[in-house]
């Protein structure tokens, strides 16, 4: 049965590319915390991408050393940049100062990607991670980049943060040869928490704030020179200028907002007819959540399929015979020249990677920052702890260790990918034995973090580094290993859609060495109903109708 809530009816004059990296990054500020950490997370969507764990390690460079910039997304040779006379290890997207960032792409007017410039978004990150000790710095060091070499990149929100403070980005171009961006940094306030999807988000400006809020010179001049903008400075809204929201802005970017909003603030449900396009009253840029959040939140909130609502992915005829949250890519279609498009999930098939970042002020830097890191679809993934100070990537987790053109039996990536891909066939069974060992994994790193943590602090810095290096190593390809195992062991359980009893992950055996019991478990309800419905044929005749035969 179609589901009219599963499916939107979109007026669509174009399928924006920048949708083909579709990122959600949440922000929580330190006392909106349960143990005053500053969060920030980060799920890097795309069919494109490898899921894995860069390095980036700790160096003194000579004086005069350049930098060949490569663009993220494809590997493009962009030019060179002066290279920082000491730059600072980073692992994943954390570097040894507690400094993380994360970024979503919004795209905004075409006409301003400057394909002249050197600096890329993925570039700026990483670049920006290897220079920085505090967000405030990375964000000098982000704009004087671009300043300085031009933005190649079309428009983009960065999450930038350290353990004392969070700060949303947005920047774009100017156009090509025109050299620079026109952008925009304000500071979350401590008790709130916000999120960006792949729309701009920043509207209005307050200049006269210094402290939480740092601009372009030419954030406004620039938009009236373009002809953009001929208000007030007062009245000026970078979003509405710089990416003005339509429909899918609304139902496939901030409705990813909206569903991070509700889940900590009941006040946010009645936006649900703003995603919906019914009201036009924008939701605000940051809130104060009912309650204080943990890392494990963020985690759930990473894994949101739009639960409980009238989006909710499990649903529908899209979802299948068993609730699978997969919908088959493009996420637009056509039936009798009307175009359809399916919901977009903050927790989606198609993540290379994704994070939580956990920034901690009252331990010492290369203990206090964790980089919670999982591959894969984050519904299914395990987040595993990586300490800001590793300098080393666990085998599993190396760029190097497969492509998505080259299998390996020891990547990660390939490891969750098997399972998720197996699970999503038969999905509301199957994932009961996926969270169960997910929770199971997740729970005893948080419960042995405590233990790791205050031994590295009874060590020279040096030594609790190496140390924490190894529990890093040894935690992602524990995790690995087990992930295999689940893999192997959901094979034999659902072997051809029948199901195998087991307890506490043992196969149950008679006298002989067989399965005690296979359960052929059908198919719901529901589903059994449609199929009936679709087809009256179906049903078996009974012998006083076949002796009625003529």
């Amino acid at each position: 049965m179609i589901k009219k809530s599963t499916l939107l009816t979109f007026v669509l004059f174009f399928l924006s590319s920048s949708f083909v990296w579709a990122c959600t990054n949440f922000l929580v500020g330190k006392k909106a915390t349960t143990d005053g950490s500053t969060f920030i997370s980060y799920s890097a969507d795309s069919y494109y991408l490898f899921g894995a764990l860069y390095h980036y390690p700790a160096a003194v460079h000579p004086e005069g050393a350049m930098l060949d910039i490569y663009e993220w997304d494809t590997g493009k040779y962009l030019g060179k940049i002066k290279q920082a006379e000491r730059t600072y290890n980073v692992i994943g997207n954390i570097n040894e100062h507690q400094v993380a960032i994360g970024e979503t792409t919004f795209g905004g007017r075409e006409e301003l990607v400057d394909t002249t410039g050197i600096m890329d978004y993925g570039s700026l990150m990483y670049i920006a991670l290897q220079r920085s000790k505090s967000a405030r710095e990375a964000i000098k060091v982000i704009t004087e980049l671009v300043a300085e070499y031009g933005y190649y990149s079309s428009g983009e929100s960065f999450s930038i943060a350290d353990p004392n403070e969070a700060w949303i980005l947005e920047i774009i171009g100017k156009g090509p040869g025109n050299k620079g961006a026109v952008w925009v940094a304000l500071r979350l306030p401590d008790d709130c928490i916000s999120a960006h999807a792949n729309q701009a988000r920043i509207t209005t400006i307050p200049f006269d704030d210094k402290e939480n809020c740092m601009y372009s010179e030419d954030v406004v001049s620039f938009a009236r020179e373009k002809g953009y903008f001929k208000g007030k400075d007062s009245e000026f809204s970078f979003s509405d200028v710089y990416n003005p929201l339509d429909y899918l802005g609304l139902r496939i970017c901030e409705a990813r907002v909206w569903s991070f909003f509700k889940n900590v603030n009941s006040e946010m449900n009645e936006y649900i007819t703003y995603v919906k396009g019914e009201t036009k009253e924008r939701m605000p840029l940051w809130i104060k959540p009912d309650r204080k959040l943990s890392v494990d939140d963020l985690k759930s909130f990473m894994r949101d399929q739009y639960e409980g609502t009238e989006f909710d992915m499990t649903k529908g005829v899209g979802a299948g015979t068993f609730g699978s949250k997969l919908r088959h890519s493009p996420l637009t279609f056509k039936v009798d020249g009307v175009e359809y498009g399916h919901e977009r999930p903050i927790a989606t098939q198609q993540t290379g990677f994704s994070f939580v970042a956990q920034l901690r002020n009252w331990l010492p830097n290369h203990i206090g920052g964790i980089l919670w890191f999982g591959v894969d679809d984050a519904v299914s993934t395990v987040y595993v702890p990586v300490f800001c100070s590793t300098d080393k990537v666990p085998r599993c987790f190396d760029e190097q260790n497969g492509s998505l053109l080259d299998y390996s039996a020891t990547s990660a990536f390939w490891t969750f990918n098997f399972v998720s891909n197996y699970a999503y066939g038969k999905f509301s069974p199957m994932m009961e034995d996926i969270k169960k060992k997910q929770k199971e994994l997740e729970d005893s790193f948080q419960k042995e973090l405590p233990k790791i943590e205050q031994y590295a602090k009874s060590l020279p810095e040096d030594q609790a580094r190496k140390f924490l290096t190894d529990y890093t190593v040894y935690s992602s390809e524990y995790t690995n290993t087990t992930w295999k195992r689940l893999g192997e062991f959901l094979l034999v359980k659902f072997l051809d859609g029948n199901i195998k009893q087991e307890k506490d992950g043992k196969f149950l055996k008679n006298q002989y060495g067989h399965p005690e019991t296979i359960i052929r478990a059908g198919y719901p309800e529901e589903i059994k109903r449609e199929m009936v419905k679709e087809n009256p044929g179906l049903r078996i005749k009974t012998q006083e109708e076949l002796d009625k035969r003529k």
